[in-house]
């Protein structure tokens, strides 16, 4: 029996979008400051930017996969607890940084710098905690509410990130020429203050999985050895990014949690949830990773037509924040397995029609760019919910460590692909207009899956010959573009992985949720 009707479960449901609202102005709002005011009041050169940057992503994805693992027994409450008091040092720690800056030149000026970057970088830790936070106990707090319709309750409840988005853009395109940052910063708290205020007095349900007497082993078997390795191997091969460890000792500890994850649960993990593993790893690079890339496509067409570029984010973001609210009825008639097959055949045709735009001017690349940002609406909450419904035992954890699974694998894997995607379009073009210059500002580099050639910026600036400038500048706006189109690669293995899914549960009488009486039984 579900219990939508009563009006507590409404109130937790609200909160918890607004704690998702909050996240997603939070992580907009820095990410902007970032490679903005902060550069300059802080004098901070590209690697120092990339830095911080970092520092407020790579603890998102960690916390929501170790978070997952003692939820159920710290409670929901206390996780979001736990979150809010993470946004109240970020703030504060954010103004004292500011704070630091003020009234002091000379040398002063530069330990004053140097100050607030620290400040800066881990109050940007602990934000990242805070978010990933939040994500952990929204999902399987609105899963277990609404436990009769999950597709449609957590693409309601995901559309409280895009609504973060639309509101982090417009408040910076707002306050775009203020050059005191805390009021951009500091709008966080508002958010934050009314969710705390929302949730604080209520009950939290006790997870689908504790109230049919899975146990904590049986949750972490549902997970298995397979989980164990892709999850624990991407947070240990980030947490040795950060900290420098060598790949041999983030592999040896990989190994040893592995290890123990057999011996405990004798389990491999439940072979649909691998398949869903697999799948979250090129539909994390698909949404996420090309995001940024076409914001950036759009800048300068935006910038040529007197617009702030801002207003792309607030565009696709508005689709998405719109869309999310239609996604149960739209599931109820296809299935979930049917939407998001659906929105793989969009976002290939988006990013196909985005790698043909280069030279069609402002209105060609946002038509293209709506088809993609339609495609990707539902992608992210569809696959949490249909984690959820087909692995319910592994209650907050299996949920939870598939998205956490997307945020590293992006990180750690998308973002230099997508980079190399580009580099080696654009070298390539490159040397078939111009073989002389391709010779001059091409240098060799490595990556994580192996070496490619790369236009050196440093190399690039030298360039004096306007028909050589010509050369890299379509050179590089083939990378940009023709990428796009390789891109459409993942959205059309996972269009495959999912009509083979269709197709495997039609064979079964069509798809259904797994309820846990019956996945007890089995």
């Amino acid at each position: 029996m579900t219990t939508q009707s009563k009006s507590p479960n409404t109130i937790i449901f609200w909160g918890c979008f607004i704690a998702l609202i909050t996240t997603a102005y939070a992580f907009f709002s820095r990410m902007y400051l970032c490679g903005g005011q902060f550069a300059g009041d802080f004098a901070l050169d590209k690697v120092m930017v990339g830095n911080l940057q970092g520092a407020g992503v790579w603890p998102f994805g960690v916390s929501i996969i170790l978070f997952s693992l003692v939820i159920d027994r710290i409670g929901y409450k206390t996780a979001m607890i736990f979150s809010f008091l993470c946004y109240l040092a970020y703030v504060a720690m954010a103004f004292a940084a500011y704070s630091t800056i003020q009234g002091v030149s000379g040398e002063e000026l530069v330990a004053a710098q140097k100050k607030g970057y620290s400040l800066l970088y881990w109050g940007s830790i602990i934000l990242g905690l805070g978010n990933g936070t939040v994500e952990a106990y929204v999902n399987p707090v609105v899963a277990t509410l609404f436990n009769k319709d999950k597709t449609k309750w957590l693409n309601a409840l995901h559309a409280g990130w895009p609504g973060g988005l639309v509101l982090g853009g417009l408040c910076t395109i707002a306050l775009a020429s203020n050059a005191d940052w805390r009021i951009t910063l500091g709008l966080i708290l508002l958010p934050a203050i009314i969710s705390f205020i929302m949730l604080v007095g209520v009950t939290f349900p006790r997870s689908e999985r504790e109230t049919a007497g899975v146990s904590y082993l049986q949750m972490l078997g549902e997970f298995g050895a397979f989980g164990a390795l892709v999850g624990f191997g991407l947070v240990l091969a980030q947490l040795g990014q950060v900290f420098g460890w060598s790949h041999g000792v983030a592999w040896i500890l990989t190994g040893l949690i592995v290890v123990v994850f057999a011996v405990l649960t004798k389990s491999f993990g439940r072979g649909i949830l691998a398949l869903l593993i697999v799948i979250m790893m090129p539909l994390a690079t698909t949404e996420i990773g090309t995001d940024g890339w076409i914001s950036a496509l759009m800048e300068e067409p935006m910038k040529q037509a007197g617009h702030n570029p801002g207003w792309v984010l607030v565009y696709t973001s508005a689709i998405m924040m719109g869309l999310r609210f239609f996604a149960g009825n739209i599931a109820h008639r296809i299935s979930p397995l049917g939407l998001l097959a659906s929105c793989a055949l969009l976002a290939v045709i988006g990013l196909t029609a985005l790698s043909k735009t280069a030279t069609s001017g402002m209105l060609a690349i946002f038509a293209a760019a709506t088809v993609y940002a339609v495609g990707k609406t539902f992608f992210w909450p569809t696959m949490l919910a249909v984690t959820s419904e087909q692995c319910p035992k592994g209650g907050a954890l299996t949920m939870n460590a598939v998205g956490g699974i997307g945020m590293l694998a992006v990180g750690i894997l998308g973002f230099p692909f997508i980079g190399f995607l580009q580099e080696s379009t654009a070298t390539k073009q490159l040397q078939k207009d111009n073989p002389a210059i391709h010779q001059v500002v091409t240098v060799e580099k490595d990556y994580l899956l192996g070496a490619y050639k790369a236009i050196d910026p440093e190399k690039t600036k030298a360039v004096t010959d306007e028909a050589a400038k010509q050369s890299l500048k379509a050179a590089n706006t083939a990378g940009q573009f023709s990428a796009l189109g390789k891109m459409a690669a993942f959205p059309g293995f996972m269009l495959v992985c999912y009509l083979g899914m269709v197709v495997y549960f039609r064979s079964k009488g069509g798809y259904k949720a797994v309820a846990l009486d019956t996945a007890e039984r089995r």
